[in-house]
């Protein structure tokens, strides 16, 4: 295969690595998306039969915690594919990755405000800025950082669930109780201003929990994404298929046990939830991990599955807002209303129901086009300038978040 088409395959592969993630954040957060008890990092107290159960622990074990850290893992790795383009190029890299940055906060702030107080957006673009100060490390110095802030992380939670222990109520920042829960519940169903309100209340309660656990735990995985990128591993997979096994082997052994301690704490009162955690910030990488090598390296022998979340991967950005505005228009006072009035097995079912919707909707899209209609936007605020609307010959995932 020429090297124009055995790039194209690369690229292709990381699309669709990127629309495989957005399907599994999808069945992640439509449950914080239709229930305000989810949000307060409670089970819905209207669906308690075995069914309901069961999703919650599969989604939970499978899925939670595991793919915004893929998604992350692919912002660091897009992060040195910029890079490299402005150098090519001879653009200036940093003013104009700080403009795509603010660029990110301001889509972000209005997805948090409008659509989902639990929006990552705002998130990547603070961690793009450590990104920025540390692109010159090498990549055995960007994997020890990775792991010096995951152990960090997990003391933090080991010193919560301590507080916990002792009577001190360290949750504040996320669960509202029962009472706050069902007082969610009544503002996600009612009008537009009330919907904001709530959304605007939340953020003040999370805040602490974004800037002291989440912040780091997107960085250590941007940070690996950044040490593969600069290693240049997924440019040639063939020559890593060892590691690649080991990495399953390790991922899918270690990560698995750490997820079903997690999984089964995570119902179980404060301080197991945060034992649980301690544990799951160690091993949730390595499973994100394991499912991204085992998707690469299957990935060649079904090429249609390929060719299908490629697309979506290419318009993440947009797929990704389309989501939360999809959902709210199901769950929230914006449309149906249907706040804590679904199933999680529907819940599941309907989120397959709208990534398809996704699919089909992106290829159609672009077809037309070279960028989804929000990459657009993040484009022009970057370059400050009217991108090209025509179709490209070839994707192009350097500019893809």
């Amino acid at each position: 295969m020429p090297d124009a088409r055995l790039a194209a395959a690369r690229i292709t592969s990381v699309d669709a690595l990127r629309g495989f993630s957005l399907l599994g954040i999808l069945v992640v957060n439509i449950a914080f998306l239709a229930s305000g008890y989810r949000m307060a990092g409670m089970a819905e107290p209207g669906f308690d039969s075995s069914l309901d159960w069961v999703v919650r622990w599969l989604v939970t074990l499978f899925m939670e915690n595991k793919f915004y850290l893929l998604f992350s893992f692919l912002f660091g790795y897009s992060f040195t594919l910029q890079l490299d383009s402005a150098v090519r190029q001879g653009r200036a890299f940093v003013p104009m990755f700080l403009r795509r940055l603010g660029g990110l906060l301001l889509i972000g702030l209005a997805h948090a405000v409008l659509l989902f107080p639990g929006d990552i957006l705002t998130t990547y673009a603070f961690v793009g800025i450590a990104l920025l100060v540390l692109r010159r490390v090498g990549p055995k110095t960007a994997i020890v950082l990775a792991g010096l802030l995951t152990l960090v992380l997990a003391f933090g939670f080991l010193m919560l669930a301590l507080l916990a222990m002792v009577g001190l109520d360290a949750s504040g920042t996320v669960a509202e109780g029962t009472a706050e829960a069902a007082r969610s519940d009544t503002a996600l169903g009612g009008v537009f201003w009330q919907i904001i309100s709530e959304h605007m209340r939340k953020l003040s309660l999370i805040v602490l929990l974004r800037v002291l656990f989440q912040g780091p735990a997107v960085l250590a995985a941007c940070l690996i994404g950044l040490a593969v990128g600069k290693l240049g591993v997924l440019r040639n997979l063939s020559a890593h298929k060892v590691a690649l096994r080991r990495l399953q082997w390790t991922g899918f052994t270690v990560g698995l046990a750490g997820a079903f301690v997690y999984t089964q704490s995570a119902w179980n009162g404060t301080v197991n939830k945060f034992l649980g955690e301690a544990i799951d910030l160690v091993t949730a990488p390595l499973l994100a991990a394991a499912y991204a090598a085992t998707f690469l390296r299957v990935l060649p022998y079904l090429p249609r599955v390929g060719r299908a979340l490629a697309a979506p991967g290419r318009m993440a950005l947009s797929n990704y807002l389309g989501q939360s505005l999809i959902c709210s228009l199901i769950f929230t006072g914006y449309g149906l209303a249907l706040v804590d009035r679904v199933s999680p097995a529907v819940e599941v079912l309907m989120a397959l129901a709208i990534f398809t919707v996704q699919v089909l909707y992106s290829h159609w899209w672009l077809k037309g086009h070279r960028y989804g209609p929000v990459e657009w936007v993040l484009r022009f605020l970057t370059y400050w300038r009217r991108p090209t609307g025509q179709r490209r010959k070839a994707p192009d995932s350097a500019q893809t978040v």
